[in-house]
């Protein structure tokens, strides 16, 4: 029977897990295969390097600018840290007899199809309909690279942390998105799949 400060299930104390994870020269290799995949798509289905504008950026601040998610960070930046985390615990609940590093990669390929989807035209069209992204042109592919790193970064922190510092983190993001800018997560899922006039009217009065 496992002792109450049992390291080993992370999800149901309070300690980090302390499961090894080691990359490979294969793993290494199957994270770049994904990136350059993601590239590629996003490439094909006319994602620009670096936007519009064709300039590199570090960070861009402004939600409302023409900018916004081309440059390698953002506010919504955050977000995809929390999918990192968010990753970290679904595939501790349905993979955790998995390697850790097995579960990285999962989490990784999850954070690149979300990038894909997220840029494809469809769900561009949806953003600028009945989100307040009503310029969205989609990421830059430098942006999209950068988001799956993030998630990268999130799923680690998530890895030695523990449950509730992590569950913690997620939920003072999220609080703190929707301070700054009246927007988050959260507020993004419910847009995209349920549309709510006076969510959508609350967020442009911060315009």
């Amino acid at each position: 029977m496992r002792k109450p400060t049992d390291r080993s299930c992370p999800y149901t104390n309070n300690v980090h897990d302390t499961t090894p994870l080691t990359l490979s020269r294969r793993h290494w290799v199957f994270v770049a295969l994904i990136v350059l995949a993601t590239v590629a798509i996003e490439w094909w289905i006319g994602r620009l390097p670096f936007g519009p504008d064709g300039r590199f950026g570090w960070f861009e601040g402004d939600i409302w600018s023409a900018a916004q998610s081309q440059r390698v960070a953002d506010p919504y930046s955050v977000t995809h840290l929390a999918h990192g985390f968010l990753f970290y615990g679904l595939l501790f609940l349905v993979a955790r007899r998995q390697p850790m590093t097995m579960r990285l990669m999962a989490a990784l390929t999850l954070e690149a199809l979300w990038e894909i989807l997220e840029n494809s035209p469809i769900v561009i069209d949806r953003y600028r309909a009945v989100t307040i992204a009503q310029g969205y042109v989609g990421d830059s592919i430098l942006n999209s690279v950068s988001d799956i790193a993030m998630a990268w970064i999130g799923f680690l922190l998530a890895w030695r942390l523990p449950v509730t510092v992590s569950v913690a983190l997620v939920v003072v993001a999220e609080i703190l998105m929707v301070y700054f800018y009246r927007d988050n997560l959260t507020l993004n899922i419910v847009m995209l799949l349920w549309p709510i006039d006076a969510i959508r009217e609350w967020q442009m009065a911060g315009r």
